[in-house]
């Protein structure tokens, strides 16, 4: 096997050569065979050779060409020419260059403007690659947004980048490509690997549904001393994860539901009370939007499941991109962050439930846990959007009941007809499917029981 520094050196050989001989074939071609390129005379003289800058940037095209192509050992050869070209300081400083500007300011808007956001960008790319590219990615996003003035970036995308935990973390004498390798050229080469297969995922994203402006979009986002207003009052996003963590603390799954349901308690109650107060005109009506969940494998079908009966019971709507990983759920802001929330913390708890149970076989020593696993989503899935809507029909009627509710169901009925229309424009060609079914008579039983464990009257209690 021959070693790193003869491979480096081939390398580097194999670079001076194509630098030679394109300049070469330019010469040669004004003065050989008598043709010209359109537009210069015969006496022109010979074609300049390419500078540096060109011959890094053909190398990157080449790497990236057999990326496409799948082409391992074609790439890896193409990968260790960009990161050590002719071996000399000045190569590396311009592929430094040249990588940083591809996996940013090169393609980068162009993602924005396709409808994807930061968060999606980086759950894509773990997706179809490994949780070091989607590091990667995630510093590249937010080395990039630093370059635009803050109030033209919505603040959700802040807000998706603080959750990824992605900053800027390197000097600013430096890049990230170097600060990630730390400087050590051991470490060089399989940096420039990594980022090239970023690059090659990101540049070849298909177009999404916008959901938010994209950045640099001038004075679309007041700038504010504090934080921008949210949809739900902090205080009840405070109460509501509080209820949701001791739903996914407690081992008893009836204090588990009991919690679970107090949290969509009050998360509809705010709902209600919020949507009174922009049908009189006392508070800004944001219209519904649109966020997109990511939806993992195994037993990807019944975790859709889940996330719809929870957003049905939310007033929202579901459309799930089943190649691309995620859902979109379109509602009205607060909402949205009732689904999100809720969602997360039911997957955890069900998922928990669902392990606990252990491994399962049939009469003559077969396998079928996941089948039963995937009984047991989906039956969980059923009962809890049953659970779920049960608390918002109870505070929807408390709150009509009340003094000034008499025009409630109206004012719901308006803003259902609006997600139904957001609905329609962001996905005219929507089509309703089946995402799974139960075969595993015990799943579907354990499924149910763990979401039908606790009283509806001790959870309005807890989230009273």
């Amino acid at each position: 096997m021959s070693s790193s520094r003869d491979q480096h050196r081939r390398a580097r050989e194999r670079a001076r050569e194509r630098t030679a001989a394109r300049s070469a074939h330019a010469a040669g071609g004004a003065r050989g065979t008598g043709t010209t390129p359109t537009g210069t005379r015969p006496d022109a003289g010979p074609a300049r050779p390419p500078s540096l800058d060109e011959t890094v940037v053909a190398a990157l095209s080449t790497a990236l060409q057999r990326v496409r192509a799948g082409d391992a050992v074609g790439f890896a050869d193409a990968a260790d020419e960009l990161a050590e070209g002719d071996g000399t300081a000045e190569w590396r400083r311009v592929a430094e260059h040249v990588l940083t500007r591809a996996l940013t300011v090169s393609t980068l808007p162009y993602v924005w403007l396709a409808g994807w956001e930061p968060a999606d960008v980086v759950r894509i790319v773990r997706r179809r690659l490994e949780q070091v590219h989607a590091d990667l990615v995630g510093s590249a996003i937010a080395s990039e947004l630093a370059g635009y003035a803050r109030d033209s970036v919505d603040p959700r995308w802040f807000r998706q980048l603080e959750a990824l935990d992605a900053g800027v973390w390197w000097p600013a004498d430096s890049t990230l490509l170097v600060a990630i390798s730390g400087g050590d050229p051991r470490l060089w080469s399989t940096v420039v690997r990594i980022a090239l297969q970023v690059i090659d995922v990101i540049t070849h994203l298909p177009r999404l549904e916008v959901l938010s402006r994209p950045p640099g979009t001038a004075h679309a986002f007041p700038a504010t001393e504090g934080a921008p207003e949210r949809a739900v009052d902090e205080r009840i996003l405070q109460r509501v994860r509080a209820l949701l963590a001791k739903a996914e603390s407690t081992t008893y799954p009836a204090e588990a539901e009991t919690f679970t349901a107090g949290a969509q308690a009050l998360m509809a109650r705010h709902s209600i009370d919020r949507a009174l107060l922009e049908a009189a005109g006392r508070r800004p009506s944001d219209g519904p939007g649109g966020r997109r969940l990511g939806i993992d494998n195994p037993y990807e079908g019944p975790k859709v499941m889940l996330l719809d009966a929870v957003a049905r019971a939310n007033r929202c709507r579901t459309v799930w991109s089943k190649d691309l990983g995620f859902c979109t759920v379109i509602g009205f802001p607060g909402d949205l962050d009732a689904v999100e929330l809720l969602f997360t913390s039911l997957l955890v708890q069900a998922t928990a439930a669902m392990t606990h149970a252990g491994a399962k076989k049939d009469a003559i020593g077969r396998s079928r846990t996941r089948s039963f696993r995937q009984s047991f989503l989906i039956s969980y899935a059923h009962r809890i959007g049953e659970r779920l809507a049960e608390a918002t029909t109870a505070q929807t009627q408390a709150a009509a009941a009340e003094p000034g509710g008499a025009g409630l169901l109206p004012v719901l009925a308006a803003r259902h007809e609006e997600v139904d229309q957001a609905v329609s424009g962001l996905f005219p060609r929507v089509r309703e499917a089946s995402v799974g079914r139960a075969h595993d008579r015990e799943g579907w039983t354990s499924g149910r029981a763990a979401a039908d464990l606790a009283s509806l009257q001790a959870a309005h209690q807890v989230g009273s």
